[in-house]
C-alpha cells in the first residue's frame, strides 16, 4: 500500500517449459531403418532398379564404407581430445603402403594390417608432435602431413617395390587377402528369395545376404572398432578424461589429468585407425598397393564423422551413407542413381513436414519442399543420371549431407584451441 492506494503486485509469469529434447534410441534406429528399407522396396519395384537392395550392391556399399569409416573414427578419437586431424588423408596413404609392404614382407596379410595401423600411427605421432608439444596450428600440421605421405610412399615404392617381380614404381606386386567368411546355410535360401523380386521380402533377402555371406574378417574387426570406441570414449573413465581434453583441457588439468598424454593417444590412435583404413585398400578392396589409392576417402571420413556429430553411432550411418552411393554408381551406373533421386525426393520431402509441424520452422521447410518438388520433376523428366554425374555421386553426397546437418552439430568445445600446461582459462 503507498499513499493511502492499495497496490497490486504482479506474480512473476511462469517459465515456458523448456522443449524436450529428441534423443535417438534403439527403437527410433529400428524404425528408421524399416522405414528406409519400405521406401528402397517401393522404388525398386516402381522404377525396376533391382540394384537398389540386391546383395552384391549393399556387400560393394559395407566394403566401400570401412575405410571412410576408419578414418572417420579416427578423426572422432582426435577431435574429442581437442586436436584437429586434417592429415587423416596422409596416413591413410602411409597405411595402404604399410599394409601391402607387412603382407608382402611377412608373406601374411595380418601381418599387413598390423603393419598400416603403425604406418598411420606414425603418421599421428608426427602430428602430435607438431600440434601438441610445439603448438603448430593444426589445419596446417595436416596438410604438411597429407603432402608428407603422398611423396614418402612414392619415394618408398622407388626403392621397395619397384625391385619385385610384378611391382613398379607406382604399385606394390600383388598382396595375400585376408580370408571371408559366411553365415552357413543361409546363401542358398537368401539366394531363391532374392530372385523372385517379390515386393519387401525379396529386398529383405538382398540386404540380408550382401551383410552375412561373403564377408571379410577385416570388415569385421572395422565393424567391431565402432562399438568399442563407443565403450572406451563414453563408458570408461580413460575416456571421460580423453573427452574433457576437448571440452575443458584447463578444468581437466586442474583435476589432475595429464592433458599432454590424452592428447598424443588420442593422436596415435587416430593415426592408426586411418592407417588401417589405408590398410584396407591395399589388402581387401584391390589385390595390391597403387599411388593414388585413397582417392579423397580420408577427407570423406572427417565429413561423416562431422555427420555424425561427433558420434560413433552416427559417424557409422554417414561412412555407411557414402559407402551405399559409391557402390550404386560403380555397378549400374546412371540406372540405380536415377532410382535414388526418386528416394531422395521422399526423404527431404519428409524432412519438410517435419520442420513444419515438429520444428515450427515454416522457412526452413519451404526450402526443403522446393528442393524436393526439383529433385522429383528431374527424376520424371529424365531416364538415367549421366556418367559424368555418377562418378562424383559420393562426393556431391558429402556436400549435400554436410549442409543438411549443418544446423544441428556441436562439435567438442575446445576442438582446435592451442593448449598450454598452466594457462588461464
Amino acid at each position: 500500500m503507498s499513499e493511502g492506494n492499495l497496490t497490486l503486485t504482479k506474480a512473476p509469469a511462469a517459465e515456458p517449459p523448456k522443449p524436450r529434447r529428441f534423443r535417438i534410441t534403439w527403437q527410433i534406429l529400428l524404425s528408421a531403418f524399416g522405414g528406409l528399407v519400405l521406401l528402397l522396396s517401393i522404388t525398386r519395384v516402381v522404377t525396376g532398379a533391382v540394384d537398389l537392395t540386391s546383395a552384391g550392391a549393399i556387400n560393394a556399399a559395407v566394403a566401400l564404407a570401412v575405410p571412410i569409416g576408419l578414418a572417420g573414427l579416427g578423426g572422432l578419437w582426435s577431435e574429442r581430445a581437442g586436436v584437429v586431424n586434417i592429415g587423416l588423408e596422409g596416413m591413410m596413404v602411409l597405411g595402404t603402403w604399410c599394409g601391402a609392404w607387412g603382407a608382402i614382407h611377412f608373406a601374411n596379410p595380418w601381418a599387413g594390417v598390423v603393419a598400416g595401423a603403425i604406418g598411420g600411427a606414425l603418421g599421428g605421432l608426427l602430428h602430435a608432435i607438431a600440434t601438441v608439444t610445439f603448438g603448430v596450428d593444426h589445419i596446417i600440421s595436416g596438410v604438411a602431413i597429407n603432402i608428407l605421405g603422398l611423396g614418402v610412399t612414392e619415394f618408398l615404392s622407388k626403392i621397395t617395390f619397384a625391385e619385385m617381380p610384378g611391382g613398379g614404381d607406382s604399385q606394390s606386386p600383388p598382396v595375400p587377402k585376408p580370408g571371408i567368411v559366411s553365415v552357413p546355410g543361409i546363401e542358398g535360401p537368401l539366394t531363391t528369395l532374392e530372385s523372385n523380386h517379390w515386393f519387401l521380402v525379396s529386398d529383405v533377402a538382398g540386404i540380408l545376404r550382401g551383410l552375412l555371406t561373403n564377408v571379410s574378417l577385416f570388415t569385421i574387426l572395422a565393424i567391431v572398432l565402432v562399438p568399442l570406441t563407443y565403450y572406451l570414449l563414453w563408458r570408461t573413465a580413460f575416456g571421460l578424461r580423453l573427452r574433457s581434453c576437448g571440452e575443458r583441457p584447463v578444468a581437466a588439468e586442474s583435476l589432475g589429468v595429464n592433458v599432454y598424454s590424452y592428447k598424443y593417444a588420442a593422436v596415435l590412435v587416430s593415426g592408426a585407425l586411418a592407417g588401417l583404413g589405408g590398410a584396407f585398400l591395399s589388402l581387401v578392396a584391390a589385390s595390391a598397393y597403387r599411388e593414388g589409392q585413397t582417392g579423397g576417402r580420408g577427407f570423406i571420413g572427417l565429413a561423416a564423422m562431422i555427420f555424425g556429430n561427433w558420434r560413433p553411432g552416427g559417424l557409422a550411418a554417414g561412412a555407411m551413407l557414402f559407402g551405399y552411393t559409391d557402390g550404386l554408381q560403380l555397378r549400374r551406373g546412371g540406372e540405380s542413381v536415377h532410382a535414388l533421386l526418386l528416394v531422395v525426393a521422399v526423404l527431404i520431402a519428409a524432412a519438410a513436414v517435419y520442420q513444419l509441424v515438429a520444428q515450427k520452422r515454416t522457412r526452413a521447410a519451404l526450402i526443403s519442399g522446393i528442393a524436393a518438388v526439383a529433385v522429383f520433376v528431374v527424376f520424371v523428366l529424365t531416364d538415367t543420371i549421366p556418367a559424368e554425374f555418377t562418378s562424383v555421386t559420393p562426393h556431391i553426397t558429402t556436400l549435400l549431407v554436410l549442409s543438411l546437418a549443418a544446423q544441428r552439430l556441436r562439435p567438442p568445445a575446445a576442438d582446435g584451441v592451442p593448449y598450454r600446461r598452466g594457462q588461464a582459462k
